[in-house]
């Protein structure tokens, strides 16, 4: 729990990570109280079943905790758990997808990309970096180190996602050739031009309508050099 995929994840689902303290269960009685229902009753009537597969083990779980556990009632809470869930107001939140599960629960790193190839190192493999962003010295990374399928490459200002980042394809590059790269953009020169702004235009007029002087008074020599 202190990875920095798990802390980069709660960080970025806004919960709040309040951890119990070593030694006392007591902070977690609800829970605690589950397992202890879980292991008098479930997997005492488990015990017997010879051939307990993963899925038919799921099946058995969720038809206990609807049939059984939700409606025995509980002496601490007066009701069923069922029943009591339903009267309150409810304060959950929807849970995300799997997608946006995935894209939470990862760290964020610096790679430096090679310059022979535009590759970065993640992990002991090779991963392809754009061309339109080979002039990234040190690119920022996005991913998870259990599951190297989803890399993505960030804006380090914004930390949004700019581009996935596949791994490199051996095969394809054994024989050598490459592809001829493109020119990077670059910011367009600045047009010449004698007409004023909009701006400028719109404060002279204002000016102009004020129908003040001017703050200061020319200098002959100057209007006659004009």
């Amino acid at each position: 729990m202190q990875a920095q995929e798990f802390t980069a994840g709660l960080h970025e689902l806004s919960i709040q990570h309040e951890p119990t303290l070593p030694y006392s269960p007591y902070q977690n009685a609800k829970q605690e109280t589950f397992w202890a229902t879980v292991e008098g009753r479930l997997m005492a009537m488990l015990e017997g079943v010879s051939e307990l597969t993963l899925k038919r083990l799921n099946a058995i779980t969720q038809a206990w905790a609807e049939q059984e556990y939700h409606q025995n009632l509980h002496s601490e809470i007066g009701t069923t758990p069922l029943k009591r869930f339903l009267e309150v107001t409810s304060v959950g939140r929807d849970c995300p997808d799997s997608q946006a599960l995935r894209r939470a629960f990862r760290c964020t790193t610096t790679r430096k990309q090679r310059r022979s190839d535009g590759t970065i190192s993640l992990e002991g493999k090779r991963f392809e970096i754009p061309a339109r962003y080979r002039h990234l010295e040190q690119p920022m990374i996005r991913y998870a180190r259990w599951d190297l399928r989803a890399v993505e490459l960030i804006d380090p200002r914004a930390l949004t996602p700019l581009s996935p980042l596949y791994p490199l394809n051996k095969v394809a590059n054994a024989n050598g050739q490459r592809r001829a790269l493109k020119p990077t953009p670059t910011d367009p020169e600045p047009t010449q031009s004698d007409e004023l702004p909009p701006l400028l235009r719109k404060c002279l007029a204002d000016y102009a309508a004020t129908g003040r002087p001017p703050a200061y008074l020319p200098h002959p020599s100057s209007e006659k050099d004009i």
